[in-house]
């Protein structure tokens, strides 16, 4: 039913330093920008080869004051995921009756800043409460265009995997495996790190679920999207264009996966936590 990953939304208070956060982090501009007077949001797209970025930030005081209720003392915040499908008419369907208790579905449009172009889309949302409170969207695009494969080795080409915290693993594996139909990868506990992992994929991209064993939480807690592990072609040549870029970033190291390697990048990515893969 869901095919892709459509996009990850992060909120930040300021529309341009969001912008050049990231598109020194990720070694490409967005691909789309607009300032929408009537939401009073301005939205800045990042498109790769398998999903979407979409940075979002406020557009007037009443605004202002909505994003600040919600970042708190973050820079920045990962709030939504937005699922891709070819037929939404079906897809509100299933999830109704599988107790997703979806909105309407409704139109929307943007308008690109610079080229003038407009997209639209269809789209509604299923409950937070049904989803454990990460803000969750079905989207189907007029345009189903896959971006060009950036050419520069040391920019980011696709998201390796998101990671979502829980308190309550079952429940994500109700919620993501029975309810929306991802694939369920992996469910793997490893003592060392007092960790429970849950692996979900969906268009090349992967959901890492993530359940603290040393953690103690209520189970009816809420989850929340942590951060990002980005995948690069050559991880050296990233490693030296973040270096010179002045960023607060580790060694290489060997990542988990076999065969891979890793570094982290601690500045620039508004508080999201960050790894290179």
């Amino acid at each position: 039913m869901l095919t892709k990953l459509d996009h990850a939304v992060l909120i930040c208070r300021n529309f341009d330093e969001g912008i050049e956060n990231y598109t020194a982090l990720l070694g490409k501009p967005p691909t789309w920008t607009s300032r929408d007077g009537d939401t009073k949001i301005a939205s800045a797209l990042f498109e790769f080869q398998n999903t979407a970025l979409e940075i979002l930030a406020p557009l007037g005081d009443d605004m202002t004051a909505r994003f600040d209720a919600l970042l708190r003392d973050q820079l920045g915040r990962l709030t939504s995921l937005a699922f891709a499908v070819d037929s939404i008419e079906q897809a509100r369907h299933t999830l109704s009756r599988r107790s997703l208790n979806p909105t309407e579905i409704t139109s929307g449009s943007s308008q690109d800043s610079a080229s003038g172009s407009r997209r639209t889309w269809q789209r509604f949302r299923c409950a937070d409460e049904a989803c454990a409170g990460i803000k969750t969207f079905i989207i189907s695009r007029s345009d189903k265009k896959i971006s060009p494969q950036d050419p520069d080795p040391s920019g980011i080409h696709a998201l390796d995997h998101i990671v979502i915290n829980t308190p309550n693993p079952e429940r994500s594996i109700a919620h993501y495996g029975a309810r929306l139909g991802l694939r369920f990868a992996l469910d793997r506990t490893i003592e060392a790190f007092k960790t429970r992992f849950l692996f979900f994929r969906i268009g090349g991209v992967t959901l890492e679920i993530i359940h603290r064993l040393d953690k103690d939480e209520p189970i009816d807690a809420l989850d929340t999207i942590w951060g990002f592990t980005w995948a690069v072609k050559d991880l050296e040549a990233a490693h030296m264009r973040l270096t010179k870029a002045g960023l607060n970033i580790s060694n290489i190291r060997t990542g988990r996966k076999p065969g891979t390697q890793v570094f982290t990048v601690r500045s620039g990515t508004l508080d999201i936590p960050t790894l290179f893969l």
